[in-house]
């Protein structure tokens, strides 16, 4: 099985390069434009949108024949990921260009890359870290893109696809409960509190809201000074939350790694869209479309496949609200959790519950990959949670969705219920 990596690459271009690498931006996403524009929108089909417009576009803005094929090929992909989501591609912007391996070449010896640009073939100095240029050792990637960045430096992304191995085979999952006081939870009692996070953004919030303030009604030293700062603090955030995010997922990988598990997630998809139907307060809607539940799963689906461990993702409905000793429905508040079965009257961190059950499905699916209720041993009867409409966690197979990442486990019959079999 392959891995395909992206590595971010800082270009060094000279003056002349640089307008140069400007010119073939601007000239491949007009190229993108005019063929958007051109071609039918249910058209999807690179083949097809490069057999109409193909020609027009060489002669109208003097691409190179890759240049051209890349840039058909990026319209038919943007409109499938839009046809996916119910949406249009509206228009293309002059920041990235896409290149294979007749267009693009890294060279070990000296550290550069060569491009072809609007007047031939470039070599261009990269800036690499000690990462970069232990996964690029020896390496012949063929493929890249050409970025320009917010800050307004030239960025090229390489992708070099790396050998994994087999996923882990085994009937021990740790399940992982995602929330916004705590970042993650997992069923080992591992988890990341929120509240740093959280004070981050807050801070952000408050003082972006003040700079943008004096940006537009100070005076005209004062107007300059403030765009400066926002410049400066442009990503600063986002670039902190990604950096939390890398250690929670390497966390959570290398622990699955030492008790030989697979990760069971929460599919969050949609969340947001539900969240934001409710009637809430100015700043919980902000903290709550901040919450970057998806990079964090979407870090740990990858560094999975690169060590062989398998990331489930299993439908969050209940999980919360669903006693993982008894498995009856009990009461949630806040961070605590009580079960109403006087059997069991399990009382606990809410977080921890939920992390419980999900670990609990996602071992149901590893060791059941079919629909089916086999006994549950010593009682002849599958435990059930009373769940007022089940969960649908039982499924057949695993899929994936338009972006690549697990869907949940999904069963179309109503009615469907929670079947869990305890060890």
């Amino acid at each position: 099985m392959e891995q395909v990596l992206t590595l971010v690459c800082k270009l060094n271009p000279s003056q002349k390069q640089a307008e140069e690498i400007e010119l073939v931006l601007k000239a491949w996403s007009n190229a993108c434009n005019y063929a958007n524009e051109k071609v039918k929108p249910q058209i999807t089909s690179k083949m097809t949108i490069q057999n109409l417009v193909y020609n027009e576009i060489r002669a109208l803005f003097g691409l190179s024949a890759n240049l051209a094929v890349r840039a058909c090929a990026r319209v038919g992909a943007n409109r499938k990921t839009a046809k996916q989501k119910d949406k249009q591609v509206l228009t293309f912007k002059p920041t990235s260009a896409d290149y294979d391996a007749r267009i693009f070449s890294f060279r070990e010896k000296d550290w550069t890359v060569s491009l072809t640009l609007m007047n031939g073939r470039e070599h261009i100095k990269i800036d690499t870290g000690n990462y970069q240029r232990g996964k690029l050792k020896g390496r012949k990637p063929t493929s890249a893109q050409l970025c320009k960045h917010r800050d307004g430096n030239y960025y090229i992304h390489i992708q070099i696809k790396d050998k994994t191995p087999e996923p882990i085979k085994s009937s021990n999952v740790i399940g992982v409960d995602f929330g916004s006081r705590d970042i993650a939870v997992t069923s080992n009692s591992a988890q990341w509190d929120g509240k740093q996070i959280n004070d981050v953004r807050d801070k952000f919030s408050r003082v972006r809201a003040s700079l943008q303030k004096k940006a537009t009604k100070g005076t005209r030293s004062t107007r300059r000074r403030a765009r400066q700062i926002l410049k400066r603090l442009s990503g600063k955030e986002r670039r902190y939350q990604q950096w939390l995010n890398h250690n929670i997922s390497k966390s959570i990988i290398q622990d699955a790694l030492k008790n030989n598990a697979a990760v069971a997630i929460e599919d969050l998809t949609g969340i947001r869209e539900r969240t934001n139907q409710k009637p809430t307060s100015k700043t919980e809607r902000r903290r709550s479309n901040s919450w970057s539940f998806y990079q964090l799963r979407s870090f740990l689906e990858y560094k999975g496949i690169q060590f062989g461990v398998e990331i489930i993702a299993v439908p969050p409905a209940w999980t919360s609200q669903t006693c993982h000793q008894c498995l009856h429905i009990g009461l949630r508040s806040h961070k605590l959790f009580k079960c109403t079965n006087e059997a069991c009257s399990w009382s606990g961190d809410a977080d921890l519950n939920a992390a419980k059950n999900i670990a609990a499905i996602g071992a149901n699916l590893v060791s059941h990959s079919v629909a089916g209720v086999p006994p549950v041993e010593g009682s002849g009867e599958p435990a059930r949670v009373n769940s007022p409409r089940g969960s649908n966690c039982l499924c057949c197979e695993l899929s994936v969705n338009s972006s690549g990442l697990l869907k949940a486990h999904t069963v179309p019959e109503a009615g469907t219920v929670w079947v869990v079999y305890k060890e």
